[in-house]
């Protein structure tokens, strides 16, 4: 039987991102099924990821112009012939990254290189991104689907969802696997946005036996301590802080990194979730060997997390409140992301289950 494509459809509305804080809702061409195992998704929620805010303020070299978005939950509208497991009207979550699932580095767990995929390939960020299109539309194409979607459990709703296989699984795998090699051990998170606050929200549910949280920025303070983690607030990033077993540098700034890893203490480990655009950024290398430090970077393996952490929010509660995101509307949302506004989450009117 051939895919059944959405009826009435030939154009949607999506966000396009036209320069520095400038945003436009736009008809753009709606995707199709093109293979068997594909499936079209109707965005539900959509929440702004940290790189997201730079995109609009103009800080990261992506030239303009495309759809903007890659967190999202949504509904299936449409399934390949081969999709199964799955029916139209299910709410998943899917993965940022699209990733078949099959290839070697997706067995071993690495679907953020996906060998299929390739490059550097995600919604939201254009040609870049491999022109997969954009989340805040009303349509996407999702090219692997038994491998990018996961199900809501019950009980999470597509707000909550919206950033699981990004923002919220970053901060996650930035503590977990160091964490589960080390448990109680003291946990250092430095630097702003989302992925810093979850991180140190993760690492308190994760055994950690102290947390420490430091920034630049006093809101990211205030918005750590209010989820009762102890923070304080810097003025320049210093050579180094007390010494942590486990260390997550989410600064974007070369200094602050290389304060994180000097803290990280012996045969300890740090992960570096930011993203440093342009040449070559300086390491203290000769701390981590001396140390025997353990650095990992890289972009979050959204597929193979996915089922993880879903699981878990619905286990332990996680809401867009619980970090003070704020939930717009779908049509506030280019307004709240010129705004600045911390970490908004568009969610369609009647989209709750």
């Amino acid at each position: 039987m051939p895919p059944v494509q959405p009826v009435g459809m030939p154009v949607m509305q999506a966000l396009i991102f036209e320069g520095p804080r400038r945003l436009a809702w736009q008809e753009a061409e709606a995707p199709r099924l093109q293979g068997p195992g594909e499936a079209l998704v109707r965005p539900l929620a959509v929440a702004a990821c940290d790189l997201d805010a730079g995109i609009v303020a103009g800080n990261v070299p992506f030239p303009p112009s495309f759809q903007l978005g890659h967190e999202f939950a949504g509904e299936i509208v449409s399934l390949g012939e081969a999709v199964t497991g799955f029916v139209p009207g299910d709410l998943v979550a899917v993965s940022f990254e699209p990733s078949c699932g099959d290839c070697g580095p997706c067995r071993r767990g690495h679907s953020a290189a996906c060998g299929t995929a390739r490059g550097t390939a995600m919604y939201g960020i254009g040609a870049a991104g491999g022109d997969w299109g954009g989340a805040l539309s009303d349509l996407v194409r999702v090219p692997f689907a038994a491998a990018m979607m996961q199900r809501l459990p019950e009980g999470v709703t597509p707000a909550m969802a919206a950033g699981a296989s990004d923002n919220i699984a970053d901060g996650y795998r930035c503590v977990a696997d160091p964490l589960a090699e080390r448990p109680g051990a003291s946990v250092l998170v430095a630097g702003s946005g989302a992925i810093a606050l979850y991180a140190a929200w993760w690492a308190g549910r994760l055994g950690a036996g102290a947390v420490t949280f430091v920034s630049r920025d006093r809101s990211m303070v205030a918005r750590a301590e209010r989820l009762g983690v102890a923070a304080t607030h810097v003025a320049a990033w210093p050579k180094r802080f007390a010494s942590h077993a486990v260390t997550v540098d989410c600064t974007g700034d070369p200094a602050g990194l290389a304060a994180v890893v000097r803290s990280t203490e012996a045969w300890g480990r740090c992960t570096s979730a930011s993203i440093y655009f342009g040449g070559d950024t300086p390491m203290p290398v000769f701390d981590m060997n001396m140390k025997g430090i353990r650095f990992d970077t890289g972009r979050v393996n959204a597929a193979s997390l996915l089922p993880t952490v879903l699981a878990l929010i619905g286990r332990h509660g996680l809401t867009p409140a619980t970090l003070e995101a704020s939930e717009v509307g779908w049509a506030d949302m280019p307004a709240a992301l010129c705004d600045g506004v911390f970490r908004p989450i568009a969610v369609r009117s009647g989209s709750a289950p």
